[in-house]
């Protein structure tokens, strides 16, 4: 059940086509594991609490540091060396008290318990080796993953769906040279956001998530393309 509070609180999404409060609930009723507390992870985890996901569990085992400062907006100046995860649950929880957030200050190949527990995954990360991770573990116990990329002015953004889409592996590799670490921090914001988006449709039952496509985001010329992905073959995680 809605409280009067949280009525008053998500009113202007209920003026949203096809959002009702069943939708509201879902949401409250949700789990979203976030793995990074970056440059992704940061507006997509402020968006969902805002929007009432109930349970976000925050996974990175890094601290705060001043280079982070241009696009990891949940942070400021007083918690340089301290744990992302912490300082992100400090200022999730100013968001959106209603929010139950949970820090993992580790490594995701050490929280698969807390992963498979969840209902939806957003990829947040900033290396190949642990997107494949997460990835691998998305597969193996269905859960569907929100996976997003920054680096420069560009981004891109895909659903993956075990079972139904290509996965992640279908379209990088272990081989896959690591992005350079250029990024302006509108750009992760966009991306980021855009991961919200997603999981909010997701959860909620309204729109038309990215499953099967990759979106292609070119912010220095402001456009956006679409790709429809196909299955690798043979590929070791989900053919």
């Amino acid at each position: 059940m809605l409280s009067s509070e949280e009525l008053e609180r998500y009113s202007r999404h209920f003026l949203i086509d096809g959002w009702d409060r069943s939708c509201q609930l879902k949401l409250k009723n949700s789990c979203v594991f976030i793995a990074g507390a970056g440059g992704l992870g940061n507006p997509a985890s402020m968006y969902l609490a805002a929007a009432g996901v109930g349970k976000i569990i925050i996974c990175d085992m890094d601290s705060v540091e001043l280079s982070n400062l241009n696009r990891q907006i949940l942070y400021t100046m007083n918690d340089i060396n301290l744990s992302k995860a912490e300082s992100a649950c400090t200022r999730l929880k100013g968001i959106n008290p209603s929010s139950e957030i949970i820090p993992l200050n580790k490594k995701i190949e050490d929280a698969v318990d807390m992963i498979s527990g969840s209902d939806l995954i957003l990829d947040c990360l900033d290396n190949f080796t642990s997107r494949l991770f997460l990835n691998s573990v998305s597969h193996t116990n269905r859960i569907p993953m929100v996976h997003a990329g920054v680096s420069g002015y560009y981004g891109q953004l895909t659903f993956i769906i075990p079972g139904s889409t290509p996965c992640l592996n279908c379209f990088i590799s272990e081989n896959t040279q690591a992005s350079s670490q250029a990024i302006t921090g509108a750009m992760a914001g966009i991306a980021g956001s855009m991961q919200a988006i997603e999981a909010l449709k997701f959860l909620t039952g309204t729109g038309e998530v990215l499953a099967g496509k990759l979106l292609f985001i070119d912010c220095m010329t402001m456009s956006f393309s679409t790709m429809k992905m196909t299955k690798k073959p043979g590929c070791k995680t989900c053919s």
